[in-house]
C-alpha cells in the first residue's frame, strides 16, 4: 500500500498534538510584562524569567483548542471569507479573466517581463502592508494566469506568495513586522531603509528569476494564445479599477487610520456587492456568487484557525517563554557575528510555535535589545535578524495558516511546495545572513 503525504488538516492537527506533548516535556516558565505606553503593547521585562509549576495540557483541552483557535482567529477567518466572496463575485463577472487576457495580450511576446512585473507588484504589497492571507482569495485568478501563459501553478503561487513574503521580510515599511519591531526596540521608524532596500532588491530579483527559470509547464500548448482578446469592456474596466482603488484604500487605511481586519473586511464586502451590480449579475446573482465564494474559502479559513490552536496549546502550557529563554539567552556569550546570525536562526525557529510576526516582535525585541547593548551590537541589526528570521520562515513553517491555506486553495501539497522551493528559500536565507553580518559594521 502506497503511503500518501498527509492532508493539510492532518498536518495542522499533528502540530496541535506535538504542541500538547511539548507541554509535558518542556518546563513551564514566564517573563514579567509591562505596558509600553508608546506602542500600547505589553512588552517583556529583560532578566525577569522565572520557572513555574508545570501546566501540561490534557487531551480534553487539546481538542478544545481547535474551536478556540478558530474563534481566536475569527477576524482573520472572516476576512478570508469576505475577501474570498468578493473576489469570487469579481471572477463571476468575467472581469479578472478579461483583465488577465488583456495583460497577456499586451505582453504576449514578453511573458518573462509579465511575471517579473507580477512579482514586483506582490512584493510591493508585501512591503507596504504584509500581504499574505489576502492572496488566498486570489488563487483562482492565479491559476487562470498559470494556464494561460504556460507556467506551473506552483511557480505562479511561488512568484506571488514568495514575492509578497520577501517584500514583507526584507522591505523597510511593513507595519506588522519591521515598524513594530523598530518601535519596541526604540529605533527610529524607517531608519536603515536604504540598506534594507539593497538586499530586498537582490533577494526579490533572485526569487523571481528562479521561479521563471524553473516554473515552465513542459506540456504547455500555446495554440490558444492567438485567441486571446486584447480589449476590455467598460464594465470590466470599471470593476478592475474598483479593485485597485479598494486595495489602495486598504493600504492607506492600514498605514494612516489604524485599520484592522474588520475594516478591511468591510471595504471588500462593499467591493463584492458593487462589482456584482456593475457586472450585471443582479442582486440575487451577486448574493449567490458571494455564497459560493464563502464555500470555496471555508477550508482555508479553518486552516488559519488551526494555526492559532497550536499557539493556544503552547500558551496554555506556559512554555512559550521557556522556548524564548532557551533560544536567546546563550547568544550573549558568542562572538558578535555569530551572535547576530544566531539571533536570526533563533527567530526562524521561534516562528514555528509563534506564527504571528507582530506578536513575535513584541515577545523578542525587549529581550534582545538589552543583550545587543551589552555586547555592542546595533539595535538595528537585532531588528534585521528578527524580520528576516520570522519573515522568511512564513515560506516554510506549517504553522503559518496563510501558507497552508494558499497551498490548499491551489491544490498544491505541502510536500510538493517544499520540494520545489527549498533551494531558493535556503539561498534567500543566505542573503539574509550576509545582510545581518554586514549590518554589524554598516548600521
Amino acid at each position: 500500500m502506497k503511503l500518501s503525504f498527509p492532508h493539510p488538516m492532518i498536518i495542522m492537527l499533528a502540530f496541535v498534538v506535538l504542541a500538547t506533548i511539548l507541554t509535558y516535556l518542556i518546563p513551564a516558565g514566564s517573563y514579567d510584562r509591562v505596558l509600553d505606553e508608546k506602542t500600547g503593547r505589553e512588552v517583556v521585562v529583560q532578566g525577569s524569567y522565572k520557572t513555574l509549576e508545570n501546566q501540561p495540557v490534557g487531551i480534553g483541552k487539546m481538542f478544545l483548542s481547535v474551536p478556540e483557535g478558530i474563534i481566536e482567529g475569527a477576524e482573520v477567518v472572516v476576512l478570508i471569507l469576505i475577501i474570498g466572496g468578493a473576489f469570487y463575485v469579481v471572477d463571476k463577472t468575467g472581469a479578472f479573466k478579461s483583465g488577465l487576457e488583456a495583460l497577456i495580450h499586451r505582453f504576449k511576446n514578453g511573458k518573462t517581463f509579465l511575471l517579473a512585473l507580477v512579482g514586483i507588484l506582490f512584493a510591493t504589497a508585501g512591503t507596504l502592508n504584509g500581504l499574505q492571507e489576502e492572496i488566498i482569495a486570489m488563487v483562482p485568478v492565479l491559476l487562470i494566469l498559470s494556464h494561460k501563459i504556460g507556467y506551473t501553478k506552483i511557480a505562479i503561487v511561488g512568484i506571488c506568495l514568495g514575492s509578497a513574503i520577501i517584500g514583507g521580510s526584507f522591505g523597510p515599511t511593513n507595519p506588522f513586522s519591521v515598524i513594530i519591531a523598530q518601535k519596541v526596540a526604540e529605533v527610529p521608524v524607517f531608519s536603515g531603509g536604504m540598506y534594507r532596500m539593497v538586499f530586498f532588491i537582490i533577494a526579490l530579483a533572485f526569487w523571481v528569476f528562479y521561479m521563471i527559470k524553473y516554473g515552465k509547464e513542459t506540456s504547455f500548448d500555446n495554440t490558444e494564445e492567438h485567441e486571446i482578446p486584447g480589449k476590455l469592456s467598460l464594465s470590466h474596466s470599471l470593476i478592475l479599477i474598483l479593485v485597485a482603488v479598494t486595495f489602495a484604500v486598504m493600504i492607506y487605511g492600514l498605514s494612516n487610520w489604524d485599520w484592522d481586519y474588520n475594516e478591511m473586511s468591510a471595504i471588500f464586502f462593499a467591493l463584492g456587492l458593487s462589482a456584482g451590480i456593475i457586472g450585471k449579475l443582479g442582486i440575487n446573482g451577486t448574493a449567490k456568487a458571494y455564497a459560493e465564494g464563502f464555500a470555496e474559502l471555508i477550508f482555508a479559513g479553518i486552516i488559519v484557525g488551526l494555526a492559532r490552536s497550536i499557539y493556544l496549546v503552547l500558551q496554555e502550557g506556559q512554555i512559550i517563554d521557556t522556548i524564548i529563554y532557551a533560544l536567546f539567552n546563550p547568544l550573549e556569550h558568542l562572538p558578535l557575528g555569530l551572535s547576530a546570525f544566531g539571533m536570526m536562526l533563533a527567530q526562524a525557529l521561534l516562528h514555528i510555535p509563534v506564527p504571528s510576526t507582530s506578536g513575535q516582535a513584541v515577545l523578542t525585541m525587549p529581550l534582545l535589545t538589552p543583550i545587543a547593548d551589552l555586547i555592542g551590537m546595533s539595535r538595528q541589526v537585532v531588528v534585521l535578524a528578527y524580520q528576516y528570521g520570522a519573515g522568511i520562515m512564513d515560506l516554510v513553517t506549517p504553522s503559518n495558516g496563510g501558507l497552508m491555506a494558499i497551498l490548499a486553495a491551489a491544490g498544491i501539497s505541502y510536500k510538493d511546495w517544499i520540494q520545489f522551493a527549498w533551494k531558493p528559500i535556503m539561498i534567500i536565507f543566505g542573503f539574509a545572513g550576509i545582510s545581518v553580518v554586514m549590518g554589524i559594521f554598516l548600521l
